[in-house]
């Protein structure tokens, strides 16, 4: 059975978790509509992808 040898100090269980935080997604505009839209994504409001028509939107 496992059992613990030591306490973990606040600094070294801190740095273990330094990797854990949370990114906001990187948001670029679309270059047809102006819309706000992620990078490499067909844009939900024109349908267009890389100066293309892509996708029909009703």
């Amino acid at each position: 059975m496992i059992v613990q040898q030591r306490r973990v100090s606040k600094s070294r269980k801190g740095m273990r978790r330094s990797h854990h935080a949370l990114v906001e997604p990187i948001v670029g505009t679309c270059p047809n509509c102006g819309k706000p839209i992620k990078s490499h994504r067909v844009c939900k409001a024109c349908g267009y992808y890389n100066k293309k028509k892509v996708v029909e939107v009703k």
